[in-house]
C-alpha cells in the first residue's frame, strides 16, 4: 500500500508533464505588448495635455519676451514687457490685494471648514444631510454663485443690508466700498469652496483612533484641550497640504472681482489674474499678460513643488 503511494506522483508527472517556461524572447515580447497597450491608453490624455496645459504654458513664456499683437508678427523685444509691467502703478496693488486676500482667506478658510468639521464629527443623527448641504455650494457654478452674492451686497435693496436694517443695525457698503470690498470677495469665495476643504478634514478626523480621545478623557482633558493636543496633531500633515493648495488656489482668484467689483472700488481688488486679464483683453498687450504670468507661474510653481515635496516625505515616511 505504501509503495502503491509513493508511486503514484512518478505515474500522475508522466501522465500529467509540467509544462516548459516560455522561451526568454517570449517573455520580452509579451512585455513589450503590455507597454504599448498601457501607453496607447495614456495616448489620449497625453494629447490633450500637450494641445491645452503644455504648449499654452510654453507659448506664454515665448510671448513673454515678444511685442505681440494679434494679426500681426511678433518682434522680440527681449525683457522689455517685464519692465513695463513692472512700472505699471497697477502692478504693486494688484499683488498686494493678491497677497492680502490669500492671507484673509488662509485666516478665514482654515477656521470655518475645520471648525465645521469639528462639528460634523460630533453629529449623531442627519449627518449625510448635512454633509450635502455644506458641500452644495461648490456645485453651483462660480460666476451663478458670485452673482447670487452681487445681489446679496447690493448696498440699496440687498438682502445683507435689508437684514442690517430689519435688525436696525447699521449697513454696509460690502462690496462697493473700498475698507470692505476685499473682505467682501473673501466671504464668497470660502462660502463657494469650503465643501470640499471640510469633507477632507471630516475624513482625516474619522482618521482618528478613537482610544485617543478616551484617554484624554480620562486624564480630565476638556473639549479644547483634545482638539489642541489630540485632533489638530493627528491631522496636522492634511493642515499642511490644504493649506498650501489653498494659496495656490486663492493666488489665482478671479471669478469673484471680476463678476462683483469690476476689479473696483478704485483697483481696491484688482488681483494679478485680474490685472493679466485686463493686459490680454482691455489693453491688447498679449506680452505684458504672459510677462505677469510668468511672474506667477514661478511664485506658484514654488509652492507646487513645496506640495509635492512634503507629499513625498510623507509617503516615504508611511
Amino acid at each position: 500500500m505504501t509503495k502503491t503511494a509513493e508511486r503514484r506522483p512518478i505515474a500522475d508527472a508522466a501522465v500529467h508533464p509540467v509544462p516548459a517556461p516560455p522561451p526568454a524572447g517570449g517573455r520580452r515580447r509579451r512585455r513589450l505588448l503590455d507597454q504599448a497597450c498601457a501607453y496607447a491608453f495614456l495616448l489620449g490624455g497625453l494629447v490633450c495635455f500637450a494641445l491645452f496645459s503644455w504648449y499654452p504654458a510654453i507659448r506664454a513664456v515665448v510671448i513673454a519676451f515678444q511685442k505681440y499683437t494679434p494679426g500681426s508678427k511678433p518682434q522680440w523685444v527681449g525683457t522689455a514687457n517685464f519692465t513695463r509691467v513692472l512700472h505699471d502703478p497697477e502692478f504693486g496693488a494688484a499683488w498686494r490685494n493678491t497677497l492680502t486676500f490669500t492671507l484673509l482667506a488662509l485666516l478665514v478658510g482654515f477656521a470655518v471648514p475645520f471648525l465645521l468639521a469639528l462639528v460634523l464629527n460630533e453629529l449623531r443623527h442627519a449627518k449625510a444631510f448635512f454633509r450635502v448641504v455644506v458641500y452644495l455650494p461648490v456645485m453651483i457654478p462660480p460666476v451663478v454663485s458670485a452673482l447670487l452674492w452681487k445681489w446679496f451686497y447690493d448696498p440699496g435693496a440687498g438682502l445683507a443690508n435689508e437684514t442690517l436694517r430689519f435688525l436696525h443695525l447699521p449697513t454696509s457698503n460690502w462690496s462697493n466700498g473700498t475698507d470692505t470690498a476685499l473682505i467682501s470677495l473673501v466671504i464668497v469665495a470660502t462660502w463657494a469652496n469650503m465643501g470640499g476643504t471640510v469633507l477632507i478634514y471630516l475624513a482625516a478626523l474619522q482618521s482618528i483612533p478613537g482610544e485617543l480621545y478616551e484617554a484624554a478623557e480620562l486624564d480630565g482633558a476638556n473639549l479644547l484641550q483634545r482638539v489642541r493636543h489630540v485632533t489638530v496633531p493627528q491631522t496636522r500633515f492634511v493642515i499642511l497640504m490644504l493649506m498650501l493648495l489653498q494659496i495656490i488656489a486663492t493666488m489665482q482668484v478671479f471669478t469673484e472681482p471680476f463678476v462683483i467689483t469690476g476689479g473696483g472700488p478704485e483697483s481696491a481688488t484688482v488681483t494679478v489674474l485680474y490685472l493679466i486679464y485686463k493686459y490680454a483683453f482691455l489693453y491688447n498687450d498679449f506680452g505684458g499678460a504672459c510677462a505677469l504670468s510668468v511672474m506667477l507661474l514661478v511664485l506658484l510653481g514654488a509652492f507646487s513643488a513645496l506640495y509635492l515635496r512634503l507629499t513625498r516625505t510623507e509617503g516615504d515616511t508611511a
